[in-house]
């Protein structure tokens, strides 16, 4: 088996590069439909921005001429008062048409860059895979995904909003009170701004240690929940209770001090803005006691200030979702990035087989530069034959069927189907070209009759049902009250040990290739349903170049060679009565064996 290697930690990002990263999925240079919805979007949101702007304007002068008690100066008011309250409806309106034209052009970009993180996933190399934790990849995706949206709301629709409001107020202030104003309040925003972000900071490096702990906790109970015949077996509940409990206790004092820093960071906005607030104010009324400024001006300066405070209030949210939105979209793209470590060459014809013979041509491999596997490995299986590998565990039996299915690629050497080194060929066309019954069949948790037709893409019911009838399962399947669509449940749960065999069987006539790898079988199968198993097997083997990878001799003794493997390298190979009658490995492993299947009858007797 490859070793486990540690999973990486994430790489310190860099926003810029992220975000530039992320454009060409916001603006797709192929669909000029949402183009022109970003377009239209960012023209909505100037014009609920100018509509906000003026509504100060329509309140002041409201109140200025409720300063005077005529009937001209009583319809002005209400005039400008229902101004007011249109100009309010107005910018709502415009906030929710630029909220539904972008919502296409956001889901669509997320979408895009889902998939194509789920295209990369499924090209990364097994050993990519086995050292990976599933919860904590999916984790990943999922936070990416989700944060996206909320994410580009904040930068294309606060953020970018806010700054054009900060230079029109600015404008505003200066033509109507002076520099005073607009300096104080220059720098009370960015008094306010330098505090939110340094809090903020702080803040997301708790946030960074709850996504941490978050996702641990998650691959916890994932993994155990996927192992959960085996949690039973070793009565290990309170373990995995305590393992899991020992996240959440690490995630929920995270939590606390992420909340308390949130409290400090309201309460330092607060005394921030209302000073400035305080101030402008009553600079305002001493505007008026001096005869400068109307009672209007004091509505008018505090309309400004309370929209200009009410995105500036929440900039400490938005930072902070910004940030780890970026951080989240960083991770996915860290994961787009990981290294593809079998990859067809450029312009790889696919592979074509008339005469499905395997060779292997003095094959070198390990998974671990510092550890060899195989050590010159050469064999040849012919058209229609039925080789077998056998030899002790650690042999490198196993890796000689991930090598012939090009997980990885051997280090040295070559191996062929029908004369082509299938290094040269797409690894799909390879694939396509060899089935496969594993040791261990793992179902996908849907019906029977899914599970079967996922052999070939458009399997029809006709194929599933001969591939059934083939593999020798129909009988049970028609027995079942819904037949082929009874769930199988997680990995295939559901189903006995020689059921789910059945079930893999079936699948592999779907597909129907021209050769077969039978990789220990039959290893976890009682003796009764091995016999029934290799009859099927033998049965479908017929007319197939096949490997058979084995623990049980007794399976193979009809194989037309058997190759025994020790350490890598070929130490005999011969028919069964051959390699017995050479006295050497294998017939020390067979006595061993039979001697152990005699203590097993004994005991049972």
């Amino acid at each position: 088996m490859p070793p486990d290697f540690p999973t990486p930690a994430p790489a310190n990002h860099d926003s810029w590069t992220t975000l530039k990263r992320f454009l060409p999925y916001l603006w797709p240079h192929d669909n000029s439909v949402l183009k022109r919805r970003i377009v239209v979007a960012i023209l909505l949101v100037l014009a609920g921005k100018a509509t906000t702007l003026l509504l100060p304007f329509a309140y002041k002068n409201a109140v200025d001429s409720m300063t005077t008690a005529t009937n001209e100066a009583m319809m002005v008011a209400v005039a400008l008062v229902l101004a007011y309250a249109l100009g309010r409806f107005t910018s709502v309106v415009f906030d929710n048409l630029r909220n539904i034209t972008f919502e296409r052009v956001g889901q669509d970009a997320i979408r895009q860059l889902a998939e194509d993180v789920f295209h990369r996933l499924h090209r990364l190399s097994l050993r990519f895979h086995l050292s990976r934790r599933t919860g904590e990849i999916t984790k990943t995706i999922d936070r990416g995904t989700k944060s996206i949206n909320t994410m580009l709301y904040f930068l294309l629709f606060n953020i970018a909003p806010t700054i054009i409001e900060l230079v029109a107020v600015a404008v505003i202030f200066y033509v109507n009170f002076g520099l005073g104003l607009v300096l104080a309040t220059a720098l009370t925003v960015v008094t306010y701004i330098s505090v939110t972000r340094w809090i903020t900071e702080w803040r997301t490096k708790l946030r960074a240690e709850m996504n941490d702990l978050d996702g641990r906790a998650h691959s916890r109970a994932v993994d155990s929940l996927l192992n959960y015949e085996t949690v039973k077996y070793f009565s290990a509940e309170s373990r995995e209770e305590e393992r899991y409990a020992l996240s959440t206790r690490a995630y929920a004092e995270a939590a606390v001090k992420s909340e308390n820093s949130l409290g400090l960071l309201n309460i330092a906005q607060a005394l921030i803005t209302n000073l400035l607030m305080g101030g402008a104010m009553a600079y305002t009324v001493w505007g008026w006691s001096q005869g400068r400024l109307t009672v209007g001006d004091l509505v008018f300066v505090n309309t400004y200030l309370m929209q200009l405070f009410r995105p500036l209030d929440m900039l400490g949210f938005v930072y902070r979702t910004v940030r780890q939105g970026l951080i989240d979209m960083a991770a996915m793209f860290q994961l787009m990035d990981s290294e593809v470590e079998v990859e067809d060459r450029p312009g790889a014809p696919a592979l074509a087989i008339r005469q499905p013979t395997i060779t292997f041509d003095n094959v070198v491999f390990g998974y671990d530069q510092d550890r060899t596997i195989l050590h010159g490995l050469s064999f040849h299986v012919p058209v229609g034959g039925h080789i077998a590998i056998v030899g002790p565990s650690g042999a490198g039996k196993s890796t000689i069927a991930r090598l012939l299915f090009r997980f990885y690629d051997p280090w040295s050497g070559r191996i062929l189907i029908d004369g082509q080194d299938i290094s040269e060929v797409t690894q799909a066309s390879v694939r396509a070209a060899i089935g496969i019954v594993p040791q261990d069949s793992v179902l996908f948790n849907d019906t029977v009759g899914y599970n079967i037709a996922y052999g070939r893409a458009g399997a029809t019911d006709e194929d599933v049902l001969a591939a059934a009838q083939g593999a020798a399962i129909l009988p049970f399947i028609e027995k079942l009250p819904q037949g082929f669509d009874t769930e199988v449940g997680e990995r295939g749960l559901k189903l006995s040990g020689g059921e789910k065999q059945r079930v893999a069987i079936a699948r592999t006539l779907v597909k129907n290739p021209p050769i077969l790898v039978l990789d220990e079988a039959t290893s976890a199968l009682d003796s009764r349903t091995e016999q029934d198993i290799l009859d099927t097997l033998h049965r479908v083997s017929e007319n197939r170049t096949s490997l058979s990878i084995a623990h049980r001799l007794s399976t193979i003794a009809d194989a037309d060679e058997i190759l025994v493997l020790n350490e890598g390298r070929m130490a005999e190979k011969g028919s069964h009565s051959a390699l017995l009658e050479r006295r050497g490995l294998y017939a020390d492993m067979w006595n061993r064996q039979q001697n152990e299947s005699g203590a097993e009858a004994e005991i049972a007797e």
